[in-house]
């Protein structure tokens, strides 16, 4: 049997960054908790922390945190369903907090809105890591989240990947920043388009180098480009002509009143298929989590 107390020690660790927040979060002394971190560590026979200027989890590390996560919250839905769980004052269950990744286009779009209902109603609180589609499943590896948002259609061993449907990206520019895309014959020349710069949420982004591919059959093209990793400033420097850039459908029809955007080659989008990972054997909460994220993404092609 883990030492409860040794598993509360290491969680502290990771979750304040180091020996002496976690150490004032317990109330206990830093000694103490590098005791408890050296026990845990002698009984399973391996090293949990990486030690140094910030202390990091190893991969049994982080295992290990994922299951303390995991019995977080079973215990909590454990006791949500006890009398003396109630809150004196009105009744209410305790709020319990899900980590999830999820990036910031579906997170904005079509996540929030839709969970928010269901999450008021069981009283789930959102602990959310924001990350490219691509690499969101890494936060559900170390065990940092309960779900991600990916666009992995295959599951690691013990979770499931189910898939949530397609958002589709268009490549829009403001209007005189198009027209200097085109030749005389109105065509858009992918030359004129390299020589101006592009608007990148992050540098894990990779919608316009897939966009470049898809219509134009260029591989690992090189053209300038801003990095803007915001929403609403995102869309800000594409309307004020700072270059141009990939816009989720969702984004464009909610558009109205603002600076116009243009299509560059109308018609044309790169789909991105997007898939809820989580795990096979979840506690009640994460269930309701699952639930409302699938509901949620009904709207997606």
């Amino acid at each position: 049997m883990l030492d409860a107390r040794q598993l509360e020690a290491l969680a502290a660790v990771l979750e304040h960054g180091g020996f002496g927040p976690a150490a004032q979060a317990l109330h206990l002394t830093l000694a103490a908790v590098s005791l408890r971190i050296k026990g845990l560590e002698a009984a399973l026979g391996q090293r949990l922390l990486v030690r140094g200027k910030t202390v990091r989890a190893t991969p049994a590390g982080q295992a290990l945190l994922a299951h303390i996560k995991q019995l977080r919250l079973m215990e909590a839905d454990l006791l949500g369903g006890l009398p003396l769980s109630k809150d004196a004052k009105d009744g209410a269950p305790a709020w319990q907090t899900l980590g999830v990744a999820v990036n910031a286009d579906s997170l904005a779009s079509w996540l929030l809105p839709g969970v928010a209902a269901s999450l008021a109603r069981h009283r789930l609180l959102l602990d959310v890591v924001i990350d490219d589609q691509d690499h969101t499943h890494d936060a559900l590896k170390n065990g940092d989240v309960v779900g991600c948002v990916s666009t992995l259609a295959q599951p690691m061993r013990g979770c499931l990947a189910e898939p949530l449907g397609v958002m589709r990206y268009r490549a829009v520019a403001a209007p005189a920043l198009v027209q200097q895309c085109r030749s005389k014959t109105g065509a858009v020349s992918v030359h004129r388009l390299l020589a101006i710069p592009a608007i990148i949420f992050n540098r894990k982004d990779g919608l316009q180098d897939a966009f470049l591919a898809q219509h134009f059959a260029l591989s690992a093209p090189q053209y300038p480009r801003h990095f803007v990793p915001a929403v609403d400033a995102y869309d800000s420097a594409l309307a004020h002509g700072m270059g141009w850039g990939m816009v989720p459908d969702q984004f464009l029809v909610q558009r109205e009143g603002r600076l116009p955007l243009e299509e560059l080659l109308p018609g044309s989008a790169v789909e991105v298929a997007l898939y809820w990972h989580h795990w096979e054997r979840e506690p009640v909460s994460a269930q309701r989590l699952t639930g409302a994220v699938k509901e949620a993404a009904g709207g997606l092609v």
